[in-house]
């Protein structure tokens, strides 16, 4: 039989993310942020649980065209723009929406022949120092666009740096708004932690919102509130089994550099799982894991292939039985990805796009 390890992608919890989501906004049409291979989900196998988008942002026009494949006819948005002037005739043919952040590419546009003129997202950098033209230069680029036969309709948009924190987004919609009020177009400023933490105050500025964490079922502003109190659900579950147990006793070390002692009898299980397969290294003893949906813990080193768990609070477990890395285990208990990630100093983000390519994922 294959390495019992399993990656499940959850097409309800999609569907039900997705509307939470818009619940937040619900005046607002929404993009399904789909970059990053559906943050590491793959796009094939997310489409059915968010056909219901209005439409789809990534970055590559891979991607967008593997999108197109799908029969999606709606609305694709490039979040970044054209990296070269010949990404334009794809965005022709493949009616594809995309940013302008920069004078480069608006001279791209202009020397641009085409017989359809484009829909283009001029971005303005309202404080997060990414991408996107200062409030300063921001109506000049609008007024260079607008005179451009190339296009069609222009959009406006920005990103908020802090809108999962206590710095809120204040500053930089005081930016946005004092530079845009009197500019005619769509706008979509509002991300996951936006559209959630801040949707009273965007309600009348959100022709768009641009969800993308939380449509995969993680908080955007964890640890102060969980994806159960957004009331999301998780959208990937990474499992396997136990494929050997020890018995220790006191003094007892597991694993490299023995950075796990026993105080006294223990009684371990050996999960097949390691960081080859996207698990993250960085977690240490104390991680939480689920072992026939109980939640228990990780001890010693995350290997290559392998990790081990104290089975503790889990006596009738033994070889073969359910781990849930994190996701929901077959009790319909959940782990939160989020938790996996700040035990290893990072976000859930980066978890579900490290998911390795060696690990089998269905569609359930």
């Amino acid at each position: 039989m294959p390495r019992p390890i399993l990656a499940t992608i959850h097409t309800a919890a999609l569907v039900h993310n997705l509307t939470r989501v818009r619940a937040a906004a619900p005046d607002a049409r929404v993009w399904a942020i789909v970059k990053a291979n559906a943050y590491g989900h793959g796009i094939e196998r997310v489409f059915d649980g968010l056909r219901s988008a209005d439409g789809f942002a990534l970055l590559d026009l891979a991607e967008a065209q593997r999108l197109r494949a799908l029969d999606w006819r709606g609305p694709i948005l490039l979040l970044e723009g054209c990296f070269d002037a010949r990404d334009l005739e794809l965005c022709s043919r493949l009616g594809l929406w995309h940013a302008v952040h920069c004078n480069e590419q608006i001279d791209m546009l202009a020397a641009h022949k085409t017989q359809l003129p484009h829909r283009v997202f001029l971005k303005m950098n309202s404080g997060m120092n990414r991408l996107g033209f200062t409030p300063e230069r921001y109506r000049a680029a609008w007024t260079r666009l607008n005179a451009l036969p190339q296009v069609e309709e222009i959009s406006l948009m920005t990103h908020f740096s802090d809108a999962d924190g206590p710095k809120g987004i204040a500053a930089q919609l005081k930016a946005f708004d004092s530079v845009t009020h009197d500019l005619p177009g769509e706008r979509t400023l509002s991300n996951s932690a936006g559209a959630l933490r801040h949707g009273d105050l965007l309600a009348e500025r959100s022709d768009w919102i641009r969800p993308g964490i939380a449509v995969y079922g993680s908080a955007p502003d964890f640890p102060e509130h969980s994806a159960a109190e957004w009331g999301l659900q998780p959208t990937m579950t990474l499992a396997s089994r136990i494929i050997g147990v020890q018995n220790l006793v006191a003094g007892d070390t597991v694993g490299y550099g023995s950075s796990f002692t026993a105080q006294g009898p223990l009684h371990i299980g050996v999960v097949a799982c390691g960081y080859a397969d996207g698990y993250p290294r960085h977690c240490t003893t104390g991680t939480p894991v689920l072992v026939n949906g109980v939640r228990t813990r990780m001890v010693g080193r995350v290997s290559m292939d392998m990790l081990t768990v104290d089975l503790t609070p889990v006596p009738d477990a033994g070889m073969g039985s359910e781990v849930t890395l994190w996701g929901q285990s077959s009790k319909g208990t959940v782990l939160p990805i989020d938790e996996i990630a700040q035990a290893a100093g990072t976000v859930g983000y980066e978890l579900m796009c490290a998911l390795a390519q060696r690990v089998p994922v269905v569609v359930g």
